[in-house]
């Protein structure tokens, strides 16, 4: 009688804690990077700014600040992450025909593809990447750009965590005419002049603090396991208490039996 009361203790506390660990929620992409615009090497422009993505799940909001920028004009940014880029911004070691100017293909082995489009409306797919229409003009040389629930896969979100995706905001004035102008074209839209979409500002948004998800997704195991091992000690806790509730009523039985 004595092992079946035991039996049944036991029975009990692991099937409770089993729904303990069916309790815990899956762990989600969820954190916040920040970089440090600088202006990109031979660009000839004179400013700076700060980018901030804050990462839930597969939503995005997005908070950039930069000044120096020509005035007025639109100027298109996106978030780059490329699997073989080398995660950075480019130098003038990347002027593959050596005009003293990086433009933007030049720029992609250090920064990547387009991942994410930071218009002000609309779509923020790579689609969006020459949206002129749609993207801060910075009035007075500055921009302020704000936008929140930017949907992006779970690929994305966790690219934007790994501490290794890019901020690049395009456009850039080299004759000092205070518009996009110029004989060299775009080479991403010959209908363009290269100013307006040659890389102005370009920074590596770093990694910050993090639960879920650690920096570099579930593939590379790397960054922060905070949040999960608390889940883990709940579950074990729950584990103990529930084993100790099923021993007192095995011996209050035991001991039932015995008188």
């Amino acid at each position: 009688m004595t092992s079946m009361y035991r039996r049944a203790a036991t029975g009990a506390a692991v099937g409770m804690a089993a729904m303990v660990l069916f309790a815990i929620p899956a762990a989600a992409a969820t954190g916040s990077v920040q970089a440090d615009l600088q202006p990109v090497a031979g660009n000839g422009v004179n400013g700076d700014g700060t980018a901030m993505v804050t990462v839930d799940g597969t939503m995005l909001t997005v908070d950039m600040g930069a000044t120096g920028l020509l005035a007025d004009q639109p100027h298109a940014a996106h978030i780059h992450f490329g699997a073989d880029a080398r995660h950075e911004c480019p130098t003038l070691g990347d002027d593959a025909n050596a005009d003293g100017h990086l433009n933007t293909s030049e720029g992609g082995p250090a920064y990547g593809e387009i991942v994410v489009s930071l218009t002000k409306t609309g779509d923020t797919s790579p689609n969006s990447a020459l949206a002129v229409d749609r993207f801060d003009t910075a009035p007075g040389g500055t921009l302020q750009y704000e936008r929140g629930s930017i949907e992006v896969t779970s690929t994305v979100a966790d690219e934007v965590l790994s501490g290794e995706a890019v901020v690049v905001i395009h456009g850039v004035d080299y004759n000092g005419d205070g518009k996009y102008s110029g004989d060299t074209t775009s080479d991403l839209d010959p209908s363009l002049p290269t100013e307006a979409t040659d890389p102005a500002l370009c920074g590596v948004l770093a990694a910050s603090q993090m639960s879920g998800i650690p920096a570099g997704g579930v593939e590379t195991g790397g960054g922060s396991t905070a949040g999960v091992e608390h889940a883990g000690l709940l579950a074990v806790g729950g584990l103990a208490l529930i084993g100790g509730a099923g021993l007192l009523t095995y011996r209050r039985r035991a001991h039932g039996s015995d008188s």
